[in-house]
């Protein structure tokens, strides 16, 4: 490492795993993966000393950064944001930035402006208006949205099956997959099933799969799920369009909608047809690298 070079650190919290990132130039000193748990967000002390702590941890010891961004998972608004920043100056005597995980999308593409949308366990989109204040859309969880994303999913599969069955349909390959996944026996069931966990966004969310299956296998309420949610993500970027974001570059991140082409190709068609200005981006760095590029703007 350069001692003349400033060490700026980059850190993704996610909903499932953490990626810290520490550059001194262009040096990689140090790339930590580990798990979000314990990650508090609406904790702002709770959540700057477990940042801490996970800096202490992946940085080579006696090593300060100069200065720190991080894009954290649930900091849904400035005002959470600006409250975590400011309980980092008790540990770093730094420059800091703290902004929800969907806004390293854009500078992780290299981009300086444009729409960041997830969709893996849940679905956000987010964006900045002409001033630069941030703006977000979506990610409201999977009990009341999130659709597109893996939980919201499962739910809506679940809403179709039930539906089929009051009209008095047999089971069809979705309806099996939820059943087996789920572990019940009949459709009436699945209400249960899904009410009596301790955690729905990811318990709901690890069923997904199920869903593209029952597509491929030629289920057409799971395809019609499927297509509903692609159009659910391109409503999104709509609502932020409608709200004067500038929406030309969407960039796409997320373990579900990069891993299911028919999802992502759901989303594109949808958003070719109600915004059709808008291109999607697949996002091809780790989203930790926008992280690091906004510590880099600090120095």
């Amino acid at each position: 490492m350069q001692d003349t070079a400033p060490l700026v650190v980059g850190i993704d919290v996610g909903g499932t795993k953490t990626q810290l990132r520490a550059y001194a130039g262009d040096t990689l000193v140090a790339d930590h993966v580990r798990s979000s748990g314990g990650w508090r967000p609406h904790d702002p002390v709770a959540a700057a000393g477990w940042l801490a702590a996970l800096a202490a941890e992946a940085l080579p010891a006696g090593v300060r950064p100069a200065a720190l961004a991080v894009g954290g998972h649930a900091c849904e608004t400035p005002r959470q944001c600006a409250q975590i920043r400011t309980a980092l100056q008790l540990h770093f005597d730094a420059p800091a930035l703290v902004v929800g995980d969907a806004e390293l999308l854009v500078p992780a593409a290299g981009l300086e402006k444009g729409v960041g949308l997830v969709a893996g366990t849940g679905s956000v989109a987010v964006g900045r208006f002409a001033d630069g204040t941030p703006v977000q859309v979506g990610g409201w969880g999977a009990l009341l949205g999130d659709e597109g994303g893996a939980a919201g999913l499962v739910r809506e599969a679940v809403r179709a099956v039930w539906a089929a069955h009051d009209r008095g349909e047999e089971p069809d390959a979705l309806a099996h997959g939820l059943l087996a996944g789920f572990d019940v026996p009949e459709v009436p069931a699945l209400g249960a099933a899904l009410e009596h966990v301790t955690a729905a966004s990811a318990e709901w969310g690890r069923h997904a799969p199920a869903v593209f299956a029952a597509a491929e296998a030629g289920s057409s309420l799971a395809r019609s799920v499927i297509t509903e949610a692609g159009q659910a993500l391109a409503a999104l970027v709509g609502r932020l369009a409608a709200r004067g974001v500038v929406v030309d570059d969407v960039v796409v991140a997320g373990s579900t909608v990069l891993a299911q082409p028919p999802l992502y190709d759901a989303f594109a068609s949808a958003l070719a047809e109600g915004v059709p200005t808008a291109r999607p981006r697949p996002l091809r760095e780790p989203p930790v690298e926008g992280a690091v590029a906004m510590a880099r703007s600090l120095v």
